[in-house]
């Protein structure tokens, strides 16, 4: 039996979240930036009514503007898009428990065991869209072909909200005159060297040489060359496959550069925070904290910092943190951003046992409390409890974050 993938990517997938939540953006040329004052002004996603004036992913806001004078410009909303993400991941698992994450918006899905349920690869990928449109009121376009790198091609070709299959019969003829910049895995630098050598389309790199594509990459020289030939047989993980993650962090740039050592402090207190938060979600400890320091220079300094009991409370990881920033940065210029993460994670059932002269009780208490912080948190939306030095100063280091949450709503016309 011949495989069937599915690759689903969710159209304009943040942009459309605000679309459906707020309907007064509804016709308009939308595009989700970056805060301009939190120097982050860039277009992070747009709308097909912002596409079609020219606005691109990844440039400046004021760029977008000229463009599109009309454009509307909103923040983004990560609580929401992580929340409908989750919802198409249940849609996802109603047909397969094969599904394999590809960022927060794409998925593969194998649902060659499928068929027998729910009917042939098209009319499933077919189903899946209906889903969307009715439960969500987002559209996602769906490619279905008997592998991962044609699949995610095939939902790149009609877009948006649509179904591409790609078969073995008509692959050539469908995909080998396409640029070859189109093929999984071609970035920029490889997109030069393959110019360079005279492939231009996905057909090109398919009849080339392998042995001159590894000379040229090496191992992923061959991997281009199966791919292209349509002989990739990766299979889709198992929703319950992933890997655990090995360290988990947060960085901020900040609203103005960082002059004095409290206020780095407040921001590492503020990273300390939401890192501790995603640990506790996660159900993970860490047994160290890595600092990242970038100045208004752009360079980068980094530091990490084994801890003596593993640990997922906030006063912990900010201790470490803040000690990294007071013995290593000497302050010669002013600090652009700052990153906390924890690394060498391990489940919190696994905890090391106390030391003796530990007061067990106290720490019993600080764990509990700061579960309950973080549940309330995730129950209520991350502005409900937090600490009062985050709050005023130079800056509101909660002025970032977008607002509580929006509950769910069925999709209304």
């Amino acid at each position: 039996m011949e495989r069937a993938v599915l690759h689903c990517d969710l159209n304009n997938f943040y942009a459309s979240v605000e679309c459906r939540d707020f309907p007064h953006l509804r016709g308009k040329a939308v595009a989700v930036c970056g805060r301009q004052e939190d120097r982050h002004g860039i277009v992070l996603a747009k709308n097909e009514l912002a596409k079609q004036y020219g606005v691109s992913t990844g440039e400046p806001v004021f760029k977008a503007m000229q463009k599109c004078p009309q454009l509307v410009v909103t923040p983004p909303h990560y609580d929401r898009y992580l929340y409908f993400s989750n919802l198409a991941k249940e849609i996802y698992l109603s047909f397969t428990d094969r599904i394999e994450p590809f960022g927060i918006d794409e998925c593969w899905l194998d649902v060659t065991g499928s068929r027998a349920l729910f009917g042939t690869p098209y009319e499933i990928a077919e189903a899946i869209r209906k889903q969307f449109c009715s439960r969500l009121g987002l559209t996602v376009s769906v490619g279905v072909s008997f592998n991962k790198i044609f699949a995610k091609l095939a939902s790149d070709l009609k877009k948006p909200n649509a179904t591409t299959v790609i078969t073995k019969a008509d692959f050539k003829e469908t995909l080998w005159k396409l640029p070859v910049e189109y093929m999984l895995g071609v970035g920029r630098a490889t997109l030069k060297k393959l110019h360079e050598a005279g492939i231009f389309t996905i057909g090109e790199l398919a009849q080339s040489n392998e042995n001159y594509l590894y000379a040229m990459f090496g191992k992923h020289g061959s991997e281009l060359w199966n791919n292209a030939n349509g002989r990739n047989d990766a299979p889709v993980a198992h929703i319950q496959d992933r890997e655990p993650p090995k360290s988990i962090g947060n960085s901020m740039t900040c609203p103005r550069d960082l002059e004095r050592e409290e206020q780095a402090e407040r921001v590492l207190l503020y990273l300390s925070e939401k890192v501790a938060g995603r640990m506790y979600r996660g159900g993970v400890v860490a047994c160290g904290v890595h600092l990242m320091i970038k100045d208004r220079l752009f360079g980068t300094k980094q530091y990490q910092q084994t801890l003596e009991m593993p640990t997922r409370r906030v006063k912990d990881i900010y201790a470490a943190a803040c000690r990294m920033l007071r013995q290593h940065y000497k302050w010669k210029e002013p600090i652009r951003a700052l990153g906390v993460s924890g690394f060498m994670l391990a489940p919190q059932a696994q905890r090391e046992q106390l030391s003796f002269f530990t007061d067990t009780q106290a720490c019993i208490r600080e764990d509990r409390l700061e579960e309950n912080i973080a549940g309330l948190k995730e129950k209520y939306g991350k502005h409900i409890v937090t600490y009062g030095t985050l709050l005023g100063g130079d800056f509101d280091l909660y002025q970032k974050d977008t607002g509580n949450r929006i509950p769910y709503r069925p999709f209304q016309k």
